[in-house]
């Protein structure tokens, strides 16, 4: 395999199987090589031509394959590698790794191989909790193998819910790259943990972004029309303050820039608190250098001309005061465009109430930002309340989460940027 680093892809037999075809994509991108065994099973929900267009290698499905063998054979498939990834890892390829099955090409290459191993659990959540599969759980733990997930959610089948769901594909990407880093224990951003295991805290947090400095926005802004009326939204502020407290514990040092909220500051971020836009702006940019930054705050997009020294009063037949309104620093364009001290990742938020994705691309390209999360605010319960949907938007892709708590989506956001080829870079 030419690439400096590389993975032998082996894809079990489950719905979650589509996810593969993304993650070798984004191996790809991130210069990791994937050669690919695709199980009998796995061939019901993706197809050997779909994996190889995409890894650019052959898919091979059958270890008696003279062709196969001749070319390469399963003992050095398992050896020319540097790590054993199992996407998804079925209840069935879980217990042949358990018990040393070796009766197709998938197990056998798992028995054969001298390399790491990290598997990604894909199951029904009763067969994921079944006193079996437990004990089969632990064997992998006795014999070192790297696990990334179960996530717990809406399963295929209709009404089913709970762990078993497959990681996403940036989780599974961010264990890849802790494990071909020589990481013994997988760090627990969102799913990510050690046999799904969550350490939780502080203390048994991840590093993704050990050294990173993260500036982040959150809350609404007010913006005054009097002493005391002023201008502002729903924003709870509880999106914004879940990231900064994710990124913190993801190790890095964060600044986080909130609003009038009426939630707790986060442990261990460092925060400021300002009220307009105008405020907001300035303590972003005194808040330079950084190398991630992140603006969830709903700022107000219009300020009054003038505010009045007073508080207005009614008077009779005067009818309401006319309120001139001019248009607020767009904070996140500004950041974007600047030419020194340009965090090398910026991240925006787009609430949106109709044609989200189409609103969050055209607001991508008009920012000059690097990524939009796009959420739907036009029902009830999304601003102010305890759960998101998001989609990330880039320029070439848009990726859908389904509906989570908001501290999901900070701990899954954290585990996608982490992953990103900036987030690697220093400030510009």
């Amino acid at each position: 395999m030419s690439a400096s680093r590389s993975v032998l892809l082996i894809i079990g037999g489950g719905i979650a199987a589509y996810k593969v075809l993304e993650l070798i994509r984004r191996l790809k991108d991130h210069g990791i090589a994937s050669r690919c065994i695709l199980t009998k099973a796995g061939e019901e929900f993706v197809t050997p031509l779909a994996v190889s267009s995409l890894a650019g290698e052959r898919c091979f499905t059958d270890l008696f394959s003279l062709t196969d063998e001749a070319d390469i054979g399963h003992i050095a498939l398992s050896r020319s590698t540097d790590l054993v990834v199992v996407a998804p890892a079925t209840a069935d390829l879980i217990a042949k790794m358990a018990t040393g099955l070796a009766n197709d090409l998938a197990s056998t290459a798992l028995l054969a191989t001298d390399k790491r191993i990290l598997i990604a659990p894909a199951m029904n959540p009763r067969m994921w909790e079944h006193p079996a599969t437990r004990r089969n759980m632990a064997q992998l733990e006795t014999d070192g193998v790297l696990v990334v997930g179960p996530n717990s959610g809406a399963m295929a089948e209709r009404g089913e819910n709970g762990p078993g769901r497959m990681a996403e594909p940036h989780e599974l990407l961010a264990a890849i790259e802790q494990a071909l880093a020589g990481e013994t224990r997988l760090s627990p951003v969102g799913a990510i943990g050690f046999l799904g295991r969550n350490p939780g805290g502080p203390s048994g947090a991840p590093k993704l972004l050990a050294g990173k400095r993260v500036l982040i926005t959150s809350g609404p802004t007010h913006e005054p029309i009097d002493p005391v009326r002023y201008i502002a939204n729903r924003s709870s502020g509880k999106q914004g303050h879940a990231i900064a407290a994710a990124a913190a514990a993801a190790g890095a040092s964060v600044i986080l820039v909130s609003g009038p909220v009426a939630i707790a500051d986060p442990e261990g971020v460092t925060t400021i608190h300002v009220e307009s836009a105008r405020d907001m702006l300035a303590a972003v940019e005194g808040a330079l250098p950084a190398d991630i930054a992140i603006f969830a705050a709903a700022v107000a997009d219009w300020r009054v001309a003038e505010e009045a020294p007073g508080k207005l009063k009614k008077r009779a037949g005067a009818g309401a005061p006319a309120l001139a309104l001019v248009e607020n620093p767009d904070i996140l364009a500004t950041i974007s465009a600047r030419e020194i001290d340009r965090p090398a990742l910026v991240v925006g938020f787009a609430a949106e109430t109709d044609h989200v994705i189409d609103h969050a691309r055209a607001k991508l390209a008009k920012k000059g930002c690097d990524l939009i999360v796009a959420n739907d605010v036009g029902g009830t319960g999304v601003m102010g309340g305890d759960a998101n949907t998001v989609h990330l938007v880039t320029s070439d892709n848009v990726e859908t989460w389904p509906t989570l708590p908001k501290g999901e989506v900070a701990s899954r956001l954290i585990a996608h940027l982490a992953a990103m080829p900036q987030a690697s870079e220093t400030e510009r």
